[in-house]
């Protein structure tokens, strides 16, 4: 099962709405769902919540967090709460931006490089294992690698907004599966292609006989 959730972004208003912070909104929703708050906890340098008993039949407590650090320092709050409450890796999922897919597509993943996000790469670092689980929200990609640095930390158009928003709505109804360690359900959930727009109906044609 899933004990950790984390989210990834930077801290401040001024990068609150920015794609980078994906992995904030995605955290955002899953504690609204859980209707878990999160508060400022110093000793893991980020936003915190524990949730006991999140269901049922799984046994408390799973913790949401927010890492407070930077983007590029959030190993440092990840592992220092993993560490204390004795998280494993394979426990962690960690939600973050991905210039690889396009606006409104997400991904799940277990291990992997950090294919240059800097918080994965400091997750790494500090983890010392790679082996968490990622939730990849898709960004898109600016088209050059010199502009990606840029990109990441300008506010998304109105319509990937809504793309990115709809993704993360489309991914809950997978958390009960993570909450269980139910992976594979929880794949096939998050993997699903959205349904596609009905076409609209043709016009009626009046057939009555004047």
């Amino acid at each position: 099962m899933i004990r950790l959730f984390v989210g990834l972004g930077n801290p401040g208003p001024e990068y609150e709405a920015t794609r980078h912070n994906a992995g904030f909104w995605w955290i955002d929703e899953v504690a609204r769902k859980l209707r878990a708050s999160l508060q400022l906890d110093k000793s893991y340098w980020g936003l915190v919540a524990r949730v006991n008993r999140p269901l049922p039949d799984v046994d408390g407590p799973v913790w949401l967090l927010q890492p407070q650090t930077y983007m590029n320092l959030s190993g440092k709050s990840v592992a220092a709460l993993a560490r204390f409450f004795k998280i494993a890796p394979g426990e962690i999922l960690v939600a973050h931006d991905e210039l690889d897919l396009a606006p409104g597509e997400t991904k799940i993943k277990q291990g992997g490089g950090h294919a240059g996000h800097n918080g994965l790469r400091d997750i790494h670092a500090q983890l010392g294992s790679p082996d968490y689980w990622r939730l990849r929200l898709g960004i898109g990609h600016p088209g050059v690698k010199h502009e990606v640095a840029d990109y990441v930390l300008r506010k998304p158009s109105p319509e990937h907004r809504v793309a990115l928003e709809q993704a993360i709505e489309r991914t809950l109804p997978a958390l009960d599966a993570l909450l269980r360690g139910e992976m594979d359900i929880a794949q096939r959930l998050i993997h699903a292609k959205p349904p596609r727009p009905k076409p609209p109906k043709p016009p009626q044609l009046d057939t009555e006989v004047p």
